[in-house]
């Protein structure tokens, strides 16, 4: 699913009325009749006090096209005009008299005003400011918005979280709406995965408005929201007559003194993505516990017992994932150098391996074209630099994805994969997988994948979306904050199961 920019929902707009031959109102009439259809189907004439605070603008007028569809349909209102300035929209304006014709006075609210009284019990639908929101509202405005956050009342959002911009932070995190939910129109929008912004909604659903489907279809997207849909359209099926070999030689390299778990489980997820052969390179130190942990593996060992000092490949994997628990020491940073400079394919780097990119920024010339780096926050400082908010870290890591050719995976709430300019957020993963272990079993899913003949970047969203799918059977389990690394190992059977089972009603209608 596609995720556009305000600029872009604006022309989606243009282009839909100029093309259907309607006027904006139609199309506004449209977006208040679907929110409106969504509240009665859950209500259905619920005695409850609905208050609608409607901002001056075409956020507003959706908010005063919904009201009359609630009062038309017996519900007690309250409509509240959160007066902010003295320019109207022309749409707001119409729903406004379309409002008055009925007998629906608005109670109007200025900087002078007592703010209202809101009952937990009752719903707020917000619809102070939408997507085109570019300044931080007045103190006035805050204070209401903060009114409404403390009423701890069920919100309803049109579209956005009023006061939440939709390319950077909030100017006054506490001048933003706290949403219980929100109803996005036609597409959701980026602030909805992030960090920063993402805090301010509980939960999000996509109502369909009516937006022209060519413009939709064409539209180029810099964001795109990974779903099963897109997973399904990737999976690559087992053969009958294939062997192990047809699967390809993975190679796992890291560990040192204290850290070979890290390397036991990366390699344990690349056996159970579906790479056909798997070898892990250590120190010495980890030969015999690898082999007895995982008699599936083979293993490769350096000379020294505590460290790497030289990478030795007797074969030539298909792919290799490196840097897990590898550690910075001097001779591992010349061993990891000279690894790179004798790889031509893509390779998967984590964890010691970044850091050690970012103490010598100069051997980023040497990582081949398209390999995958997967640093935690701290790591992808190192790399990137520090930034001021979200938005600025995406563009900043796009930037360096560029320049240097990788696919870059930004984990998160919400794991955002970039390459060549564009972003697929994953809508798996919970948070029991903020635990240790966690980014090493990504890693070794992913090299998995690309072991088996995935592209770069194909290997990159599949093994997000696997990892985060794994991580959430296991949670069903065991809950939050029981799930273990190796839990999310020995799921990915089961959540390669579930990719493959037929989608159920719900997901056929978000399709």
């Amino acid at each position: 699913m596609k995720i556009f920019s305000a600029q872009q929902i604006y022309q989606a707009d243009k282009f839909t009325i100029e093309k259907q031959q309607i006027t904006s109102d139609v199309l506004m009439e449209q977006a208040a009749t679907k929110i409106f259809e969504w509240i009665h189907a859950r209500l259905r004439g619920t005695s409850v006090n609905i208050q609608l605070f409607c901002g001056i603008g075409n956020n507003g007028g959706d908010g005063m096209a919904l009201a009359r569809h609630l009062q038309e349909h017996g519900y007690v209102i309250t409509v509240h005009v959160v007066n902010y300035s003295e320019k109207r929209s022309k749409d707001f304006l119409l729903n406004l008299e379309r409002l008055k014709d009925r007998k629906i006075w608005p109670n109007f609210i200025n900087a002078e005003s007592e703010l209202p009284e809101i009952s937990a019990n009752d719903i707020v639908v917000d619809a102070i400011f939408g997507i085109g929101l570019n300044r931080s509202p007045d103190d006035w405005v805050g204070q209401l918005i903060g009114h409404i956050n403390a009423s701890q009342a069920f919100v309803l959002s049109v579209d956005v979280p009023s006061g939440l911009p939709m390319d950077r932070a909030p100017w006054n995190p506490k001048y933003v709406i706290e949403s219980s939910y929100v109803l996005s129109f036609q597409v959701p929008k980026l602030a909805f995965f992030l960090p920063d912004t993402g805090v301010y909604l509980n939960q999000w659903e996509i109502l369909d408005i009516g937006l022209d489907p060519e413009f939709l279809t064409r539209e180029e997207a810099d964001y795109e929201l990974v779903g099963k849909h897109q997973i399904v359209s990737l999976y690559r099926p087992r053969l009958k007559f294939s062997h192990k070999g047809t699967y390809g030689q993975a190679m796992i390299v890291g560990g040192s003194y204290g850290k070979i778990g890290a390397v036991q489980l990366a390699s344990n997820a690349c056996l159970s993505s579906g790479a056909g052969l798997v070898t892990a390179f250590v120190p010495q130190c980890g030969y015999h516990s690898l082999q007895t942990a995982v008699p599936e593996l083979m293993v490769l060992t350096d000379t020294d017992e505590h460290c790497i000092t030289e990478i030795s490949m007797p074969f030539a994997p298909k792919a290799v994932g490196i840097g897990m628990g590898l550690g910075t020491k001097e001779p591992t940073i010349k061993a990891f150098k000279d690894f790179l400079k004798q790889m031509e394919s893509p390779v998967v780097v984590d964890a010691d391996g970044l850091n050690i990119l970012a103490m010598a920024p100069h051997m980023l010339k040497d990582v081949p074209p398209q390999s995958i780096f997967t640093p935690h926050p701290k790591e992808l400082e190192r790399l990137i630099g520090t930034w001021t908010d979200d938005f600025e870290k995406l563009e900043k890591a796009k930037a360096f994805s560029i320049s240097h050719d990788i696919v870059l995976v930004i984990k998160g709430a919400h794991t955002i994969v970039l390459y060549k300019g564009k972003g697929y957020v994953n809508t798996t993963g919970n948070p029991g997988m903020a635990t240790a272990g966690s980014g090493d079993v990504l890693t070794g899913m992913v090299t998995g994948l690309m072991a088996q003949g995935y592209t770069s970047l194909e290997a990159a969203i599949f093994g997000v979306y696997l990892h985060g799918l794994a991580g959430d059977i296991s949670a069903s389990q065991n809950g939050y904050e029981a799930l273990k690394a190796s839990d999310i190992v020995n799921s990915i059977g089961r959540a390669y199961v579930e990719i493959l089972s037929p989608p159920d009603v719900e997901e056929k209608e978000q399709e």
